[in-house]
């Protein structure tokens, strides 16, 4: 009782108890008063073919036809009394006292002997207790008491003992049933809430482990698709999530430490070599003037990297909107053509028009810039005519970009590290760069609901990114 399900299991078997017990009571008293409704109805019309016949041939043709009826198996109660009580005529050898003294309908059901049972009348006792030894039970009825013209005295009942036996067995039909689904109610909160405790106290256990820094754990799943194996399903697809994270965290700090140590120890190597051999205004201003450009270099690379954990975790202060990428390509295109033109790489583009998304302009300008300038970076020098190929144009739901060039590509093996931070595939890294271009590109479309994958343009690297189109465009 200490875990909620088993609260409100034994909360709703209270309900369901006491809406039981208030159906059995009320279907037992509504099917007593339908019977009981229709047995003065029965008795209505009995009386009044007896007033009828009373009229038509006066007290002897009323005396046969009660004594006519009074013989028919399951007859009603007969009776016919003079002023004093005596009973001339009827299936009734006696009353309790005082039912003929009333006139209309008893006010409650009476007790009456038949003929040839054995004993005097005896009601029940108060107390419920048995009849005297050789007594016959007494039977219950109720009737209209009549009185004729002549002061005699006309009693028409009917004997209650078939409502009773009635409303008996209806209240054993539903206590019956009723008790075999308490029962049954019973039995499956008891076997299905031990397997839904079971597979809690599973989950309990597995997420103790996890929490001890067990991170490959998982939740157990029992291939069931209830609430509980969607739960895990979630659970474990954030686990993952976070454990790929986390191995990124780790990477991202290795690679920080490697690759930002390089430059700053050539500036402490610089500010000593300044202050050691330095003899002029001159010297003073070139170094701190490549201290600054050296700085610079290095914020650019960690707002790179802030940029790319606030994406990567779907967090950007930027805000989206609905534009057309058709423009956006085309100005960075432009923006690249003189770098082109002055690297000896041929530009050639071809952008469909209309190409309309929501998104931010200037991350999505960011992350093209950084592939085109790497395509041009990496093409020129080792092709005959270096070329890099700009596209944009619809592909179903997605605008389609692909820049290409045909320079010394990657290996296949490698395109999947090409886009981690600080990856730089280029062993004498003689190019400049922090190997976080193609990264934070990935994570800008990954921000954009889109994706950035990286294929063969035969000779050279295709980089392919995609951006949803916007929802209700044309």
């Amino acid at each position: 009782m200490k875990t909620t399900a088993a609260r409100l299991s034994a909360l709703y078997l209270l309900l369901f108890g006491v809406c039981a017990i208030g159906l059995v009571v009320y279907m037992t008293s509504v099917s007593v008063r339908i019977l009981v409704t229709q047995t003065q109805e029965t008795i209505n019309e009995e009386s009044m073919s007896l007033v009828r016949a009373y009229e038509r041939g006066g007290l002897p043709f009323l005396v046969r036809v009660v004594e006519q009826r009074a013989r028919q198996p399951g007859a009603n109660l007969y009776l016919i009394a003079d002023p004093n009580g005596r009973i001339l005529s009827g299936n009734v050898e006696s009353l309790e006292p005082g039912v003929l003294e009333t006139v209309g309908w008893t006010s409650r059901p009476f007790f009456y002997k038949r003929y040839g049972e054995r004993g005097p009348l005896q009601p029940p006792a108060e107390d419920g207790g048995p009849p005297a030894p050789g007594a016959q039970p007494p039977h219950a009825a109720m009737a209209l008491v009549l009185r004729l013209p002549n002061q005699l005295i006309m009693l028409v009942g009917r004997d209650l003992g078939e409502p009773e036996r009635f409303r008996s067995v209806v209240q054993r039909a539903l206590i019956l049933a009723l008790g075999t689904m308490g029962l049954g109610a019973f039995l499956i909160w008891y076997f299905v809430g031990r397997t839904a405790l079971r597979r809690i106290d599973s989950v309990s256990e597995a997420s103790r482990r996890i929490m001890g820094g067990d991170l490959t754990g998982r939740l157990p799943v029992t291939g069931a698709s209830d609430e509980f194996d969607r739960l895990s399903e979630n659970l474990n697809t954030m686990l993952a999530r976070i454990a790929v994270l986390n191995e990124g965290l780790k990477q991202v700090s290795d690679n920080i430490a490697h690759d930002l140590k390089t430059p700053l120890t050539r500036l402490r190597s610089r500010a000593e070599t300044t202050l050691s051999r330095a003899r002029g205004e001159s010297d003073y201003r070139a170094a701190l003037e490549a201290t600054i450009a050296e700085s610079d270099q290095l914020i650019r690379t960690f707002n790179a990297i802030l940029m790319i954990s606030r994406l990567e975790a779907g967090y950007s202060a930027e805000q989206t909107e609905t534009l057309d990428l058709t423009q956006v390509v085309a100005d960075v295109v432009e923006l690249y053509e003189p770098l082109a033109e002055e690297s000896g790489v041929a530009l050639e583009t071809r952008i469909d028009g209309n190409l309309v998304v929501d998104g931010n302009r200037e991350l999505l300008a960011q992350a093209l810039s950084n592939v085109v300038d790497n395509a041009i970076k990496y093409c020129a020098g080792h092709a005959e005519t270096p070329l890099v190929r700009v596209t944009a144009t619809r592909a179903g739901g997605d605008v389609r970009i692909e820049i290409s060039d045909n320079g010394p590509g990657i290996a296949p093996e490698d395109r999947g590290r090409a886009t981690e931070r600080f990856v730089r595939l280029e062993q004498s890294r003689s190019q400049p760069g922090s190997g976080l271009g193609l990264s934070l590109a990935k994570a800008v479309m990954g921000f954009h609901q889109g994706s950035l994958s990286l294929g063969d343009a035969a000779p050279g690297l295709k980089v392919i990114m995609t951006v949803p189109v916007r929802r209700g465009g044309a």
